[in-house]
């Protein structure tokens, strides 16, 4: 066992209980919504997210991993609050989320370039993780970075890189926004590798928008958990895809290395609200609990390796 920081405080891992891997709670840029989200209520937003996280308690779910990080609104003072009105564990992330380029506070400053300094990255990575995050008490228990179809542009090996150092000196685990249809996942597991990263600390994110078996067996067998993450985006792969997918992994021995989740979020500012909701209406925190599980079980999925995927998953993920 061992200990995870959450919004809340500090909890065993063998307490995490049912979890889902991939979730967020917002997803919001703050200097838009400063500058052009007229009609944004703070205190309406908090208490649907609330009701949305109560809900999923309900549902049996204990915990869920939050990776929003810098570049996709991350903002702790307003988790805090909601935490603080539920029974359920929300855990935090740092790191940074690109595609392509780093922001422009980082385009100057680190080694080699006009400000030649050690990877501030690394120090601001760290810093949430063993001392808090902002002026908050909250502490980062895990760190997130990205590679999209893109590749492995230079901003986005810089900031893999910065998240592999600081998994060596924490040793917190990670999570990758990936495309499997380009192979990404076996691209970050060379670099974090190189990096000296534990592989069997990181979750490849997104693995679950493939059916390539092949593919997802050669992630898998380098010992990291695969992100079955993205349940109720139907535009990106279908449900009886998706579903197919995991109970072939399962029937081949890889319940241990796969995490469940929907990707899913209260609020996200990236697309109008009703249009996501007609384009994509499992796309929330029910969806898992109330479709997903029970279609797994009726092809042939085990309780033994449902709570596997829930359970002991995530649980090891820290551990």
């Amino acid at each position: 066992m061992s200990t995870v920081n959450t919004v809340t405080g500090p909890v065993d891992s063998g307490d995490l209980g049912s979890t889902l891997i991939h979730e967020h709670i917002f997803v919001l840029g703050e200097e838009y919504r400063e500058n052009y989200q007229d009609d944004w209520d703070e205190d309406r937003k908090i208490a649907d997210a609330v009701r949305d996280l109560r809900e999923l308690k309900g549902l049996g779910i204990d915990t869920i991993f939050d990776p929003t990080v810098l570049g996709l609104g991350r903002y702790i003072p307003r988790i805090k609050k909601i935490a603080d009105q539920v029974d359920l564990n929300i855990v935090v992330a740092t790191g940074l989320y690109t595609y392509n380029d780093i922001p422009f506070q980082f385009h100057y400053t680190g080694p080699g370039l006009l400000f030649d300094v050690d990877e501030p990255l690394v120090n601001f990575f760290v810093r949430d993780l063993t001392k808090g995050i902002a002026d908050t008490d909250v502490q980062a228990s895990f760190l997130k970075c990205a590679i999209e179809e893109q590749g492995l542009t230079p901003g986005v090996e810089r900031v893999m890189r910065a998240v592999g150092q600081a998994h060596v000196q924490t040793g917190a685990p990670i999570t990758v926004h990936t495309n499997p249809h380009t192979g990404s996942g076996l691209v970050a597991q060379r670099v974090l590798r190189e990096e000296g990263v534990d592989l069997t600390k990181v979750v490849i994110g997104h693995s679950g928008d493939s059916t390539d078996l092949d593919y997802l067996m050669k992630v898998a067998d380098e010992g990291s958990i695969l992100g079955m993450d993205r349940f109720g985006l139907d535009v990106l792969l279908p449900f009886d895809d998706r579903i197919n997918t995991i109970v072939e992994l399962a029937k081949r021995g890889y319940a241990d290395r796969m995490g469940l989740a929907h990707d899913a979020s209260c609020f996200i500012d990236w697309f109008d609200p009703e249009a996501k909701k007609q384009a994509v209406p499992n796309w929330n925190y029910r969806h898992i609990s109330e479709d997903v599980l029970p279609a797994l079980r009726e092809r042939g999925v085990s309780d033994a390796d449902i709570t596997t995927m829930l359970v002991d998953v995530p649980r090891r993920y820290f551990e």
